[in-house]
């Protein structure tokens, strides 16, 4: 168990690397002299980076032993965070975002090595606690992230971070048990295997669309909320962002949950609810375009039910990809998370454009259709699988039928 704990903290503190510089950056365009929308880059940047790195590194976990991999990549995240809390100009510090994102790709790196690590009947509640530690990573990340920001500068987040990834990596070269790796693969074969799975594999494309779209919203929200609460409807600083991130804390205690209820109800009846659930955060987030306390209160509720939906919702799909092809789950969850990120970072842009478009308005719609085209699609496959069984049980009753 004290294995799992320290693996669960190092996915906290590897995924918080992502999510930091969404409260930092106006910090960044106040030091650097640009707008807030250019400081903003640096978190599609660092997103983009994320997203290569599922794809370029995280199929490894099948071919190069798990503590040789995942070492390596937290001293290079290391030295990436150092890097870009030295940065002199924006340039340089995009560039660093994008290495810090390429090599801090651990998390789903853990997930299936601690899938191997573990009985069948364990599974779940190993996956609940890593991604508990994740999403603890995702809110601490900003509310530490926003205070340091604040109080010594946007450079000091960069600075820890690094601090905190070199020593967990000198834990982790002594605590992790060697592993045999379960492929031979040469590395281009690795590359292209996550593109042949979304090929053969229609319920992993399905939950790829399902998280893409729905974290698209999420990451939509939260860069526009730092846009909305530093600027001139709030006027506060970006240690605000950070402890409206903390009030979704309570997060971390669902996903055990939401694994309870996919093990007796199955991943489509939680994705339905998850969806619906998203799509109605979007009027409550809205509310947050009031100002004052009314709108504080929205902004606080809407991304607590929006945190909720999306963490529950990972659970559903990941047990839905992992039960598909087991010895391949490094490759599944390549697939799985490219998809996801990608989406949001792209998210990261088109809330940033309907930020300046439309005001919190516009983030608050893009994040209700985004989770509408999820549904739809969603209910499209759940009815096409009905009406798929029930010809089949038609057609048996018939051939039973005749003579």
């Amino acid at each position: 168990m004290a294995l799992i704990l320290l693996l669960a903290l190092a996915c906290g503190v590897a995924v918080g690397n992502v999510y930091f510089p969404q409260v930092v950056s106006p910090s960044v365009a106040a030091d650097l002299d640009v707008a807030p929308e250019v400081a903003a880059q640096v978190v599609t940047a660092t997103q983009f980076g994320y997203a290569a790195g599922i794809v370029l590194l995280v199929p490894l976990g099948d071919r190069i032993p798990h503590r040789r991999l995942i070492v390596s990549l937290l001293v290079l995240t290391g030295l990436g965070l150092l890097a870009a809390g030295s940065a002199p100009t924006l340039g340089p510090l995009l560039a660093a975002g994008v290495f810090v994102g390429v090599t801090t790709v651990v998390a789903p790196i853990i997930g299936p090595m601690a899938a191997g690590l573990v009985s069948e009947d364990r599974r779940g509640m190993i996956s609940g606690m890593l991604l508990s530690g994740a999403l603890g990573g995702m809110l601490l990340s900003r509310a530490l992230g926003g205070t340091l920001a604040q109080w010594l500068g946007w450079r000091a987040p960069y600075l820890v971070a690094a601090a905190l990834v070199l020593i967990v990596a000198l834990f982790l070269l002594r605590a992790l048990p060697t592993t045999t790796p379960p492929s031979a693969q040469r590395y281009p074969a690795l590359l292209a295997e996550p593109l042949r799975l979304l090929r053969t594999e229609p319920e992993l494309r399905r939950s790829c669309l399902y998280q893409a779209t729905v974290f698209a919203g999420f990451s939509a929200v939260w860069t526009g909320v730092t846009l909305l609460l530093t600027g001139p409807a709030y006027g506060l600083g970006a240690s605000a962002v950070g402890v409206l991130a903390l009030v979704n804390a309570a997060t971390m205690l669902c996903t055990p949950i939401a694994g309870r209820q996919v093990d007796r109800r199955g991943p489509d009846t939680v994705n339905l609810v998850c969806l619906i659930a998203v799509i109605a955060s979007s009027p409550v987030l809205a509310i947050g375009g009031l100002g004052g306390t009314l709108g504080l209160a929205g902004l606080a509720c809407g991304s607590l039910l929006l945190d909720i939906a999306m963490q529950s919702g990972m659970v559903a799909n990941q047990v839905r990809i992992y039960g598909l092809r087991p010895e391949a789950r490094s490759r599944l969850s390549t697939a799985y998370m490219a998809c996801a990120y990608v989406g949001g970072a792209a998210g990261s842009w088109l809330g940033t454009g309907a930020y300046g478009q439309a005001g919190w308005p516009g983030v608050c719609a893009l994040v209700a259709l985004l989770a509408t085209l999820a549904l739809a699609c969603h209910l499209m496959a759940v009815y096409g699988r009905r009406l798929r069984l029930v010809d089949i049980l038609v057609n048996e009753g018939d051939s039973r039928g005749r003579p």
